[in-house]
């Protein structure tokens, strides 16, 4: 099974209680009017994709057919209203490595996957023929130090790690110093996973980055957020308040495979306007993938994305 393969079976609960639906909603010949709008907004807000965004979808979809004027069908005028809803969170995906080592924050309150995302991203980039090394900067965790040595093992790669409650940002400082004598191609840097007190997130963040300019004044280069797709809205909520204390700049939805609520992902594309630069599904070490509008577009519609695809 190819990769995409793999995610659309993953969209699958979504798909079912989204693409299957809007499916059913386009009967032969249908017209947009009240009732089929009225249709959609259950469906839509059913997915998770949240009131702001299905009202946005909906009024997108109006205004598209009243400037069509009935030449395409309105089931061919809601993909593209989606898919290009989408388009809007994948800008330059992945982005280029333009230093070594690419130095990766990766942040999100715990529960969500981030250890083992970082475990994917290492064996995602080896796969693309680059050197990896993972910081084990979340110290306060009781389980994150070893987890995160047992993907490093897994993949392959160097962890650096520290002892429990020790300095994050002395941490992070070993392991940059670490790669840069290496020759690293991508540092990625465990953090620790607290929204709870903002204040000394934002101060333990901020710190950890000062340390790492000292060696490399661009770092870091990424700040991922890891979210959960889980908890739907309320993963976008917390997703708001990182974004309010930490420089974000690109998303990774993890746990798509295990809920319905995938159609966060457009409230998220919305709502942020920050990339969404992977998706993570299953216990694999392979199940991450780039994020891309057209295939997962596919992969929330399913059956209705490939028939108006080709309208």
């Amino acid at each position: 099974m190819g990769l995409f393969d793999k995610v659309r079976q993953a969209f699958k609960k979504t798909r079912e209680v989204l693409g299957d639906k809007i499916a059913a909603v386009f009967t032969s010949g249908r017209k947009v009017d009240a009732q089929l709008l009225s249709e959609l907004e259950d469906v839509l807000l059913a997915s998770d994709v949240g009131v702001e965004t299905t009202d946005t979808l909906l009024n997108g979809l109006k205004e598209a057919a009243r400037q069509d004027g009935g030449k395409t069908s309105a089931d061919v005028l809601m993909r593209q209203q989606i898919v290009e809803l989408l388009r809007s969170a994948e800008q330059d995906n992945p982005p280029a490595v333009t230093e070594k080592p690419h130095v990766v924050l990766v942040v999100g309150v715990n529960g969500t996957g981030k250890t083992t995302t970082i475990g994917k991203l290492a064996h995602y980039y080896k796969g693309q023929d680059r050197s990896v090394v993972l910081a084990a900067a979340d110290t306060f965790r009781a389980a994150a130090i070893e987890q995160l040595q047992i993907w490093g093992e897994r993949s392959g790669v160097k962890v650096i790690a520290g002892t429990m409650n020790a300095d994050s940002a002395a941490v992070a400082y070993d392991a940059l110093d670490a790669s840069l004598s290496r020759g690293a191609d991508i540092l990625l840097i465990d953090t620790a996973g607290r929204l709870h007190n903002k204040v000394n997130l934002m101060k333990e963040l901020e710190k950890v980055s000062r340390v790492l300019k000292k060696k490399a004044p661009a770092a870091p280069h990424e700040v991922l957020l890891v979210l959960d797709a889980t908890t739907g809205q309320n993963g976008l909520n917390q997703a708001l308040e990182f974004t309010r204390v930490a420089p974000v700049t690109g998303l990774v939805l993890t746990k798509i495979d295990g809920t319905a609520k995938g159609g966060v992902i457009l409230s998220i594309s919305k709502r942020l306007g920050i990339p969404i630069r992977f998706v993570g599904f299953g216990e694999s070490i392979e199940d991450l993938a780039p994020f891309n509008a057209d295939k997962f577009a596919e992969g929330l519609l399913g059956d209705f994305a490939q028939t108006t695809a080709g309208q």
